[in-house]
């Protein structure tokens, strides 16, 4: 790849080049999402879904050398929980 030399571009120049490059990331951002979509399709043929689960996590376990009984401990928030507060 070619080096550009930033330095001597003039402003139009630059505000070009900037406008080329939104162009082409939004461009191969569309086509990777494309791939990406079609492999979470594929993958969802095996009877498991390609989307994150909404498992809740393993519960925080306290601090070595902590304060031992006056640590208050807050249940994880879930994707269920917040449904269920909606």
């Amino acid at each position: 790849m070619a080096k550009i030399d930033l330095d001597s571009m003039s402003i139009d120049d630059l505000v070009n080049l900037r406008e080329n490059v939104n162009a082409k990331l939004v461009e191969k951002v569309a086509a990777r999402q494309v791939e990406l979509e079609a492999e979470m399709e594929r993958l969802s043929q095996f009877g498991k879904s390609a989307k994150k689960s909404t498992a809740a996590p393993p519960p925080a376990k306290a601090k070595k050398g902590g304060k031992k009984g006056a640590e208050v401990t807050e249940s994880p928030v879930t994707v269920a929980s917040l449904n269920e507060a909606a």
